[in-house]
């Protein structure tokens, strides 16, 4: 396969595809520059690290392999590039000398959000298919053992574009009858665009189950997120899914992460909520931003969701331009892999408690910070009831009570 040289970026929030610029490697250095004419739209895909300019733009090497993180938030991770790797080796491919653009080419319409790249290499799939959950449950542990398996290019389509470690594959939903098709290509009513997610090997069997609970709480401690719901398959077997905020009907909104928005390497990460604050006002202008992130960090804290990296929270942008935080997503009992948060709350994320969330809200002078707090923390109180009412099992209710009721 010879390499990608140039892709042509556009973007599509409902039938228009407008051209957005190009992206060109020449010797291992990628260079974008924006078209004048989408300029004068005044659509800033991303107003902080590729901000309207009439030049040729270079993004260092580092986090993104030489991408700016508008465009590297299109590539999958995890899960969905080990799929698509998977998928690529099995025609032949060698993934050592994919590049960024290589990636993205394959990716083409179906990434998330509403960047599109062209040329797009396509792989041949079969149109629209019924989806058994388990099958594809059991596959996804066959490919990640490393064997093959009937059904991988199947996933791959439905997944291969989804970030994540854990597997997931995108769905078309219908709410009327529970059926459910490929999400691949636009949806006939009133199929929704879904996500649904399967355990990795380390999870527990109930973590659908401890994640639709998170949710459940969540919502009630007054946090914005998508709707989901349990998925049940023929056996029994219980999967977490969650209606894709990206997508309104068939139409797109442009989705931007925190770690593409200002370049933080998610692995590495120094952030902390009060970026993540700061952040948001620069996009909404509004000190409801503050109030918002604030509520999340407190869930995080007293929930114990260590896993809060800055590819955990995005942003998204209509078709007029208006930037607001994203929905709440992968809200759910996590230690981390290094044990602390992710995400520093003032400086702290060994073991943030009130006091620094408090340091945090009192920074940017939000009065109602000690209101927040209490109902976020009167909800998390109430653990087992939520656990109880989701079908996690005692032994995963009674440990997570351990860490949370401290």
């Amino acid at each position: 396969m010879e390499p990608v040289k140039k892709i042509f970026v556009s973007i599509q929030f409902d039938a228009e595809e407008i051209a957005v610029g190009e992206l060109v490697s020449d010797d291992k250095l990628i260079y974008f520059k924006y078209y004048q004419e989408f300029q004068k739209r005044g659509l800033e895909i991303s107003p902080i690290k590729l901000k309207f300019n009439t030049g040729i733009n270079q993004a260092n090497e580092i986090p993104f392999e030489g991408l700016f993180g508008v465009f590297a938030d299109s590539l999958p991770d995890g899960w969905g590039k080990l799929l698509l790797d998977r998928a690529l080796a099995a025609r032949g491919i060698s993934i050592a000398n994919l590049s960024p653009l290589d990636r993205l080419a394959y990716i083409g319409t179906q990434g998330m959000g509403a960047l599109i790249y062209r040329p797009e290499i396509s792989i041949d799939h079969a149109d629209q298919f019924q989806i058994e959950l388990d099958e594809i449950a059991r596959s996804t542990k066959q490919i990640i053992a490393g064997l093959a398996t009937d059904v991988l290019d199947e996933i791959f389509r439905l997944g291969g574009s989804s970030g994540g470690a854990r597997p997931k594959i995108l769905v078309g939903y219908n709410p009327d009858t529970h059926h459910l098709i490929g999400a691949e290509k636009e949806l006939p009513p009133p199929y929704e665009h879904w996500l649904i997610k399967f355990p990795a090997s380390s999870n527990s069997k109930d973590i659908a189950n401890i994640e639709y609970a998170y949710y459940k709480m969540a919502i009630d401690a007054g946090i914005e997120m998508s709707d989901c719901r349990l998925f049940e398959s023929k056996s029994g077997n219980t999967y977490f899914g969650t209606k894709r905020f990206d997508r309104q009907g068939n139409n797109r909104l442009h989705l931007h992460s925190a770690a593409g928005m200002i370049h933080d390497n998610f692995r590495l990460s120094t952030l902390d909520y009060g970026h993540l604050m700061d952040c948001a006002f620069q996009l909404e202008r509004d000190v409801k931003a503050y109030e918002k992130v604030l509520r999340l960090a407190a869930f995080n804290v007293f929930a114990n969701n260590r896993d809060d990296h800055s590819k955990n929270f995005s942003f998204l942008m209509d078709g007029t331009g208006k930037w607001r935080l994203a929905p709440a997503y992968d809200l759910t009992f996590s230690y981390s892999g290094h044990g602390m948060h992710s995400t520093m709350v003032a400086g702290e994320s060994a073991n943030p408690t009130r006091i620094h969330l408090m340091k945090l809200a009192n920074y940017f002078n939000v009065t109602n910070a000690s209101t927040i707090l209490d109902e976020v923390q009167d909800v998390v109180n109430n653990w087992k009831k939520y656990a109880a009412s989701s079908g996690v099992k005692s032994a995963s209710k009674n440990s997570i009570q351990k860490v949370i009721g401290r």
